[in-house]
């Protein structure tokens, strides 16, 4: 970590049996508040999913005291310089999943999940004519930046998944399927579902998108636009090199825009890629549906 930077992002996860999870969400907290970080950690009986920011201290001292929990003395925490906070408080809170699939079967991604993929051998695979790659995420995240010639899932949440497999999947059984997300949990579990539903060459991005875009090797090639991240920063950029191209489309025009934003209306608020001179033109507002509730209230 280059201690020059004012700001750090750490983005991390563990999937490892808790004891008294929910007693130490709430001793996590009063910790993290005593320490001033901001970020959203999850945890639960299965682990800790977590990002947050703080001051450079703070971060490598929020690092080395999770590693001194023999529970954790092995955390792989993703850093990311920042010239501010990327969260405006701290959350920490006990939840049954770390991440919401809800599938009848359990599925500990320490039994059962897909074949690691380094950033390297990622790179590899995806130059194969006969692998399908699957972007882990949600529709809104890959219409922002995805690998190249990926299957964008029509979902909105990560719990739609084994329906939308199960739909639109079956036919790929018997070919390699690649499988990616952010920083890797979402793939964790993706991975070992379609393991246990017979899909029988299954691999997973080590790491996630943001390892990839840091990874000296590939440089993040082959990933078109910029990373959705759940902070204040909105996208990170992942393709360093000079094949990066944009992909997202503005939501009102269709022209090329990276910028997201969320609708003007409080009882909407759909996130949505919108360019300055369509932000001009409809106010920040998604919609004339949106809109017009709004400018008569402002008449009235």
């Amino acid at each position: 970590m280059n201690s020059e930077s004012k700001y750090f992002v750490l983005l991390f996860y563990k999937f490892v049996k808790l004891p008294d999870a929910e007693q130490f969400s709430q001793e996590h907290l009063a910790y993290c508040k005593e320490l001033g970080v901001k970020g959203r950690i999850l945890i639960a009986d299965e682990g800790i999913n977590g990002t947050l920011s703080g001051t450079a201290e703070q971060t490598e001292q929020y690092m080395h005291d999770l590693r001194q929990n023999p529970l954790f003395a092995d955390m792989v925490f993703k850093v990311d310089e920042a010239d501010e906070h990327a969260f405006k408080k701290i959350f920490v809170r006990y939840k049954k999943e770390l991440v919401t699939f809800r599938v009848e079967d359990e599925l500990d991604p320490n039994v059962l999940s897909g074949e690691r993929l380094s950033p390297k051998q990622f790179y590899e695979q995806l130059q194969r004519d006969d692998v399908i790659v699957l972007d882990g995420r949600s529709g809104y995240e890959y219409d922002l930046g995805h690998f190249r010639n990926s299957i964008r899932p029509d979902v909105d949440s990560f719990r739609e998944f084994p329906e939308w497999i199960d739909e639109h999947m079956s036919e790929f059984k018997n070919k390699p399927i690649l499988t990616y997300c952010t920083g890797g949990i979402r793939c964790e579990k993706l991975s070992g579902y379609l393991l246990q539903q017979g899909f029988q060459e299954v691999y997973q991005l080590d790491g996630g998108i943001v390892t990839y875009g840091k990874d000296p090797d590939v440089q993040g090639r082959l990933f078109d636009g910029k990373c959705y991240v759940f902070d204040e920063r909105i996208s990170v950029p992942i393709n360093h090199t000079d094949e990066a191209v944009v992909v997202g489309q503005c939501h009102h025009c269709g022209s090329p825009s990276e910028r997201y934003i969320n609708c003007a209306e409080d009882t909407c608020h759909l996130q949505h890629i919108c360019c300055e001179a369509c932000d001009d033109v409809h106010h920040g507002y998604c919609s004339e549906a949106c809109a017009s509730p709004s400018a008569a209230a402002t008449k009235g």
